[in-house]
């Protein structure tokens, strides 16, 4: 396995462009213009935040404007990524409409092209046939290579390693912003960019809340406290829930947590390569349902992680996705109780293998938070 200069498995970026263009031909296009900044990054390794790329059968088109007119040709460069490289900060839409003399049909990522952007292009490529795709790049990005999971494995560590260093702080009852702020700040030191999202730490009957923010509440005994965060190493993403208590669980916090958490290992133990998405969906719902809870787990059982933190597949009961070996998804089970003000989900992230999966977030599950901690 190679190594790049990030210390990385190799990510194979240069053979992506070559895989996409038999789907632009498949969706009846001579060529995608690609606008989505993520797809520019997976299909060509630039990161910056202003950037086209039009996709022809015979010649690719990157235009960037002036602020990265030395980013641009390094980081395509070492990506090993053949491209012509137009570097302007007024004449873009003129590049790109001479670049597209001669296609007939030109395809756009429906998904992120804004109305005004396609009146814009209605009056630019005059002439030409304007065609909306739908998720050409993005089924590329589904199954991960070497290089994508090696940077997956080290966000997941660094997750793990942030939380492990707060979790003690829990015990001096601390209030819910005060952990995420701590939270956040041990997933940079420790070597990660950012977060791969807003991360949410929600205590008492904020933990009934799937998505709650963390605010001023101070954590008391008894207290079920949801911790749900992701770190981003080179832009790709890591995804892990906890569930604790502060102080010792009453029973009936036991067994919601105990459901939940076996809920999740049904879930983890579904996936493999061949399954189908909806059966590992299922795996999770059909605990939670036996426990009397189904109307309370209200949200699907998890979705794909990458350079997004929600991508495809989404594992849900309505999931028409079949998981496949590279593919990284997470299993997120949880049970929200308003009437009690009490709430618990717990999430890995996972590799799907041939045989099963690698699950990327190894933090405990262990629950009780006391103050010895």
């Amino acid at each position: 396995m190679s190594v790049d200069a990030s210390g990385f498995a190799a990510m194979e970026v240069a053979q992506r462009l070559g895989r996409l263009r038999p789907l632009i031909a498949g969706a009846g296009c001579d060529a995608l213009l690609v606008t989505n900044l993520t797809n520019i990054r997976y299909l060509t390794g630039f990161t910056g935040s202003a950037a086209t790329l039009l996709v022809r059968s015979d010649e690719i088109v990157f235009v960037t404007d002036g602020r990265y007119g030395d980013q641009a040709p390094a980081q395509l460069s070492a990506a090993r990524v053949e491209v012509r490289i137009e570097v302007t900060s007024t004449e873009q839409q003129k590049l790109l409409t001479a670049a597209a003399q001669g296609v007939e049909r030109l395809g756009l990522e429906a998904v992120s092209v804004t109305w005004s952007q396609l009146r814009s292009f209605e009056t630019s490529f005059a002439g030409i046939e304007l065609a909306p795709t739908d998720g050409l790049v993005e089924q590329l990005r589904i199954v991960k290579d070497d290089g994508e999971l090696d940077r997956m494995r080290r966000a997941a560590a660094i997750a793990d390693a942030a939380l492990a260093e707060i979790r003690p702080m829990l015990a001096a009852r601390p209030t819910e912003r005060e952990v995420a702020t701590e939270l956040d700040g041990r997933i940079r030191r420790l070597g990660a960019s950012g977060n791969s999202f807003e991360t949410i730490v929600a205590s008492g009957p904020h933990s009934a809340l799937p998505h709650a923010r963390p605010g001023d509440r101070t954590m008391v005994d008894g207290d079920l406290v949801v911790l749900d965060f992701g770190a981003v190493v080179d832009g790709y993403c890591s995804d892990m829930t906890r569930t604790v208590c502060i102080g010792e669980p009453s029973d009936e916090q036991r067994r919601l947590i105990d459901v939940v958490a076996e809920a999740q290992r049904r879930g983890v133990a579904a996936v493999r390569a061949g399954v189908a998405a909806s059966a590992v969906d299922a795996a999770c719902r059909r605990v939670i349902a036996e426990a009397g809870w189904a109307d309370f787990f209200s949200h699907g059982t998890g979705h794909g992680v990458g350079l997004d933190i929600h991508e495809a597949p989404r594992v849900g009961s309505t999931s028409d996705a079949t998981l496949a070996v590279g593919q990284v998804v997470t299993v997120e089970p949880g049970v929200y109780l308003a009437e009690r003000g009490e709430g618990v989900r717990i999430e890995d992230t996972v590799v799907v293998t041939a045989d099963g999966c690698e699950t990327l977030t190894h933090t405990t599950k262990s629950i009780a938070i006391d103050r010895e901690e």
